[in-house]
């Protein structure tokens, strides 16, 4: 799934930046297209969340999954046609980008919340390691599939991305049955979406993990902008994008073996706080770079930090985190992952087109830095926090 996703959002980015200059836009217009199709794909999935969360926890989460695999099929199969007749224009890519902001908000809410019910809770972090490895290997081979398919004939990369929809679809169905949680609390469905969101509020670690990679990952969102930097700053067109998009990635999955054999044990939120720092700082060198090799090298050291910080942030909110309450928690999660990715898009899309692309993303990284620097005051249980382990009220749950 995640091998089709990236190929063509890769694709999707690469030809409305693309279209908006063949058009004669300027380089700060292209880029608030860019801007928009992240705000196309965010306003859904914030609208949608809170419901996909109780859907998540109230419905088969392996059916859920399914249905939003056969709206990205139906999403790549009407862009293929599309590219392939040369019908292919701004408002068609902005309407699909709709559609997968409505499959976001109910594809992450469903899978997260499966996972934990699938291995037993003293190994679920490394689970949640191996299950981002694959997650960050779709990641780095679809930007691969999409830009170098593309450059062969258009409509391929989205062509391959539904058949490995098809694929997708029909793994999830391996699946044996999973026993659905027995929600405690309010039995009114409005009430138990607010249930979730009180828990998040009031468990300070669940809340400080969540909202520092949101606000990290929102202000220094640079990847909304490689289209930018592969066909006008670097130079390097649709191969170069591809590769940019491929080297984060790279990075991440490496980071995600590393901790599937060595599981980190100790001082955890010390370490997502420099985990985050990191990313920062990286972020600034590759806004700042006008050479490949060194753009290529920042973007690994960003994809490192990220997976870092992922691995700890949810291993802590999925252990720290009542099974009742995981699909509406882990719906709250993915609508900050979702508004840090999707609405960074929109925000780096909007700010390079007031200040230049440049100027968006090394101020991105700064503001990302400033946030660690807020966020170890404001939740100082991430400073204190040493191991994984659950309180002793969540100890006892049985997963």
């Amino acid at each position: 799934m995640t091998l089709g996703q990236y190929a063509m959002m890769l694709v999707i980015g690469w030809q409305t930046y693309d279209l908006a200059r063949t058009g004669g836009m300027s380089i700060e217009g292209a880029a608030g297209q860019l801007a928009l199709i992240g705000l196309l794909q965010f306003v859904p999935l914030f609208l949608l969340t809170p419901f996909s969360g109780l859907a998540a926890d109230r419905l088969d989460r392996r059916k859920l999954a399914q249905a939003t695999i056969m709206l990205q099929f139906a999403s790549g199969a009407v862009l293929a046609w599309l590219t392939w007749t040369n019908a292919i224009s701004l408002p068609w890519l902005f309407g699909i980008a709709v559609v997968l902001g409505v499959v976001r908000a109910f594809n992450g809410p469903a899978l997260s919340a499966l996972s934990p019910n699938l291995v037993p809770k003293a190994i679920l972090p490394t689970a949640i390691a191996l299950s981002s490895i694959s997650w960050q290997v779709g990641m780095i081979v679809g930007p691969g599939l999409g830009g170098y398919l593309h450059a062969i004939e258009p409509s391929l990369p989205y062509t391959v991305a539904t058949g490995l929809f098809v694929i997708a679809f029909l793994a999830l169905g391996t699946i044996g049955n999973v026993p659905q949680p027995n929600i405690v609390g309010a039995a009114h469905p409005i009430r138990q979406m607010v249930d979730g969101l009180h828990y998040v509020v009031k468990n300070k670690m669940v809340l400080g993990s969540i909202t520092l990679d949101l606000f990290a990952v929102f202000l220094a969102g640079a990847t909304a902008l490689f289209p930018v930097y592969a066909r006008d700053i670097l130079m390097v067109g649709e191969e170069g994008l591809a590769q940019l998009a491929m080297a984060p990635a790279i990075g991440a999955v490496l980071t995600g073996l590393f901790f599937s054999y060595r599981p980190l044990a100790n001082n955890v939120g010390p370490a997502m706080l420099l985990a985050v720092a990191v990313f920062g700082v990286a972020t600034i060198t590759f806004g700042l770079s006008t050479s490949m090799p060194l753009s290529l090298a920042a973007l690994f050291v960003v994809g490192a930090a990220d997976m870092f910080s992922v691995y700890i942030r949810q291993s802590l909110v999925q252990l720290h985190t009542p099974d009742d309450k995981r699909g509406r928690v882990s719906s709250v999660s993915h609508l900050t992952i979702s508004a840090s990715n999707e609405g960074g898009d929109f925000f780096s899309g909007s700010l390079a087109y007031l200040l230049g692309p440049v100027t968006a993303v090394v101020a991105g990284g700064v503001g990302a830095i400033v946030t660690v620097a807020l966020w170890s005051r404001l939740f100082p249980v991430l400073r204190t926090t040493k191991t994984f382990d659950p309180p002793p009220e969540l100890a006892k749950d049985d997963l």
